[in-house]
């Protein structure tokens, strides 16, 4: 039997241990503040099966002009943080060219695609079935220009990947969002697509199903990894854990100890924030606005507004332009109540320039495997993506493997 140690209890890491878990190994899973408490648990909620193509770098000038000039809400960058970030962001920038973004794109389809279908038998046994909604998002449009390219988009996105959309009216738009104050063009609805009402609470039901099947949870620093002579060991709050292998699915974090140990992957992070407020008034479906980059989503802890992306240092205060300026482009369209907390949330979305997560073992450390920067999509991707991580590590590799390992960073 072996034993395998999961560093980081968000969704991908969670979803890492109840598949180790499925095929027989002892696992041991870790983190420093609990399951779910991180990325995991700040995002859209939203299980993005349509979302089969990596979000690729802007490329055209007005609208990289209007991003550099600080305008609207979609990227708020700082001075201070873009030494650290300017290189990863031009291969970004590169690798976002049509022909390389289609190439990369196959990858990440076989990653995201047929999420849904991975989570579906998580969520029935760890009983979360209240948590999920399947009726899909839309996305509304303030011009006619804006949902007009949008719904070309969805078109192609249907006939080259088979996502399924539709494409509703102003009217359409207000019946089901009679609370709406002003009338909208329309909007383009993935009516596939899986809503969670608590991201946070899905990747805790997951983290007890794994604990109710036999698994371990323990508190621990990533930092005291340690590689022996028969493995790889680890100081937690009950003491050292030692095991034959080890995953490293530490988001965001995860370059803290690659680093440590001679490897150079390129990974830079995407703050994105969110508040709740009182859902009075609010909308009834959750929502992206998407020429204000806000998604408007119930939760159960109220409405949750999230915003875009933001480049600036881990350790950074909090900036609260992006999430004033979502909150105020919320209340052009919506009467909704007070916010429910004191501040907005935080956290940091883990990203590598060509926009593919690192999956594979360490090139110079057998039995450390990588498991991390899913970017935008660790939440829907995480089932997925462990089934990927089992296949390479039980010898039988999906195709998709070859694509994913560290060693293409150099």
């Amino acid at each position: 039997m072996t034993t395998t140690i999961v560093l980081g209890a968000g969704m991908v890491g969670v979803s890492t241990a109840l598949a180790l878990q499925a095929i027989g190994d002892t696992v041991v899973l870790v983190d420093r503040k609990g399951i779910g408490r991180e990325t995991s648990f700040g995002n859209a909620g939203a299980i993005q099966t349509e979302a089969v193509e990596p979000y690729a770098f802007p490329r055209e000038p007005r609208r990289l002009l209007g991003i550099a000039l600080g305008r609207g809400g979609e990227v708020n960058w700082h001075f201070g943080a873009m030494p650290e970030h300017l290189r990863p962001l031009l291969s970004y920038w590169w690798n976002s060219r049509p022909q390389s973004h289609a190439r990369l794109s196959q990858h990440y389809h076989a990653i995201v695609g047929q999420s849904d279908l991975y989570h579906a038998p998580l969520i029935a046994a760890a009983k979360a079935e209240e948590l999920v909604e399947r009726r899909g998002y839309h996305v509304i449009f303030r011009t006619d220009k804006g949902l007009d390219a949008a719904w070309k988009d969805a078109r192609r996105l249907n006939g080259q990947w088979g996502v399924a959309s539709r494409r509703l009216d102003g009217a359409e738009l207000t019946a089901l969002e009679p609370e709406l104050k002003q009338s909208l063009p329309g909007a383009v609805h993935f009516h596939d697509v899986w809503t969670c009402r608590s991201p946070g609470g899905l990747s805790a039901a997951y983290g007890r199903l794994f604990q109710a099947r036999g698994g371990n949870f323990v508190y621990g620093d990533a930092q005291s990894l340690e590689q022996t002579r028969s493995g790889w060991r680890l100081t937690t709050e009950v003491g050292r854990v030692d095991a034959e292998r080890v995953v490293l699915a530490l988001g965001s974090w995860s370059t803290q100890v690659t680093g440590r140990l001679g490897y150079r992957i390129p990974l830079f992070r995407k703050r994105g924030y969110h508040r709740h407020f009182d859902a009075a008034g609010g909308p009834t479906h959750p929502l992206y606005d998407a020429e204000r980059a806000t998604f408007m989503a119930p939760m159960t802890q109220g409405l949750r507004l999230c915003t875009g992306a933001e480049f600036t240092r881990l350790d950074a205060e909090i900036d609260w332009r992006q999430i004033r300026r979502s909150e105020a482009s919320a209340r052009e369209l919506f009467d909704f109540g007070d916010p429910v907390e004191a501040e907005p949330w935080f956290g940091h979305r883990p990203c590598l320039p060509d926009m593919l997560p690192v999956i594979g073992e360490a090139p110079r450390h057998p039995g450390l495997w990588f498991h991390f920067g899913h970017g935008h999509q660790g939440f829907t991707a995480g089932p997925a993506s462990a089934r990927i991580l089992v296949s390479a590590m039980t010898g039988q590799p999906l195709p998709v493997v070859a694509a994913l390992g560290a060693a293409r960073f150099g």
